[in-house]
């Protein structure tokens, strides 16, 4: 029943979970790389526009479906089209994508988890340069046990979490680990600002080169606001399912748009002075975490100790991420299959994780083996990333823009939410219709290569 259904007990437990939800490596690791390619503070213009157009329109949305229906993605669509199968699909696919994803973001996350053992070990004192630190990393993913325990580790961690509950499990960690996360990354902040030599990096993020901005630049800056959300995969309107019809949707969702984008330039404002205070250069791309920080850490005062606050950080942003992506299937098997929460956290975890073997041998014993022209790590992430993602993106925003009654929208939207001004529903509205279904076409186009 419907009524039995947890919920967090406040809003800000809520927004915590949700913020942790789409705060992940996307955040630290691929957004700094993205500014340092495209025109540094120029990008970070163009991106803060993307998420307010497209990013936190949708999330709305996808909160939005998930509060009205309380239910899991698969529940939440067949409860609101009064069982049309197309929509059912959706759902399921938003379960599918959050399986996929988490196999192979599992992955990454161990990686993470075993640079903090490495550091504590002081495996990289004899690291000098970032060749030498790229050898280091390619040496551990290709080690078929070291890969599959951290993977089996950092899944361990993330069902512990689901085991517990929502309130019991997510939102008790949440409110531990998101502030834990934001001192975290202050603490490093302070340390990248007031290295010597660092101002180049502090401007070369506050003024814009507006000459390096292009179309391209345009769709990634897209892209990402629309992947950094977590939007598309059900995690938002799975957490929405638990949320009271007593709080506000659009000051929730703006609250949680805020906390992901504030990681986001916090991470730039980490990482990019300490880059320019060593004379390297920011356009370094994905190698960026495992190649170059160790390097810079081996050169900065207490670098040591910062290293490890460092992949600590990585790994809690991650751990948030995990948890929202095995709480999407875990709901699924309460809702549906009527699994107790306890078996199926336990049951889809360690299933998850053996899905996830061959993207962790990916590197190692099965780098030769590419099925559709891809490793299966690759393959993974391609269809999550290219397809599963924007096509889900794409339909709920149809769904709610169009298919859902107008009316009904409305209603649901504006309980808890006091009185909304009718410029802010109607701009939301026109958003969602047809501004966010066009762009994130555009960003599902692009993936694909074909724009």
């Amino acid at each position: 029943m419907a009524t039995e259904r947890e919920q967090w007990t406040s809003r800000l437990g809520f927004v915590l979970a949700a913020a942790g939800s789409a705060i992940g490596l996307g955040n630290i690791w691929k957004f700094p790389y993205l500014v340092g390619q495209n025109g540094g503070g120029a990008f970070i213009i163009v991106y803060l526009i993307c998420v307010l157009i497209i990013g936190l329109p949708v999330v709305i949305a996808e909160i939005l479906i998930g509060r009205t229906a309380q239910r899991n993605p698969l529940g939440s669509f067949r409860v609101l089209s009064n069982g049309n199968p197309f929509w059912m699909g959706l759902g399921i696919l938003g379960i599918i994508a959050g399986f996929c994803i988490l196999s192979y973001y599992n992955v990454i996350a161990g990686w993470s988890l075993g640079y903090i053992f490495q550091s504590l070990a002081g495996g990289f004192r004899s690291i000098d340069n970032p060749a030498q630190a790229s050898q280091l990393l390619s040496q551990l993913i290709s080690s078929p046990v070291w890969t599959i325990t951290y993977h089996f580790f950092f899944m361990a961690l993330t069902v512990s979490i689901i085991y517990f509950g929502v309130t019991r499990g997510i939102e008790k960690s949440s409110k531990v680990l998101m502030p834990l996360l934001f001192l975290l990354l202050i603490a490093l902040v302070i340390r990248g600002v007031t290295l010597t030599n660092s101002l180049p990096g502090v401007l070369y993020l506050l003024k814009p080169d507006f000459a390096a901005i292009n179309s391209r630049t345009v769709l990634l800056a897209l892209g990402q606001a629309f992947f950094s959300l977590s939007l598309g995969m059900g995690a938002l309107l799975t957490y929405g399912s638990y949320m009271s019809k007593n709080d506000s949707i659009p000051k929730g969702a703006l609250s949680i748009v805020t906390l992901d984008t504030l990681v986001a330039l916090l991470a730039g404002f980490m990482i990019f002075p300490a880059l320019f205070a060593f004379g390297m250069q920011p356009d370094q791309g994905p190698a960026l975490i495992f190649n170059l920080l160790p390097v810079i850490f081996n050169h900065i005062p207490g670098g040591e100790f910062f290293r490890i606050l460092f992949f600590i950080l990585l790994s809690l942003a991650a751990l948030t991420s995990t948890i929202s992506l095995l709480e999407v299937i875990t709901a699924f098997a309460v809702d549906e299959l009527k699994i107790p929460r306890k078996r199926a956290a336990l049951l889809f975890g360690s299933l998850v994780f053996l899905f996830g073997i061959p993207s962790a041998l990916s590197f190692g014993i099965l780098k030769n083996w590419h099925p559709f022209n891809l490793d299966f790590f690759s393959l993974m992430d391609f269809l999550s990333s290219n397809i599963f993602l924007p096509v889900g993106g794409i339909f709920i925003a149809i769904f709610v823009g169009w298919y859902w009654q107008k009316d009904e929208v409305i209603a649901n939207l504006k309980l808890g939410a006091g009185t909304l001004p009718h410029w802010l529903i109607l701009t939301w509205m026109i958003l969602i219709r047809f501004v966010s279904p066009v762009l994130i076409l555009l960003v599902f186009l692009s993936c694909l290569k074909i724009i």
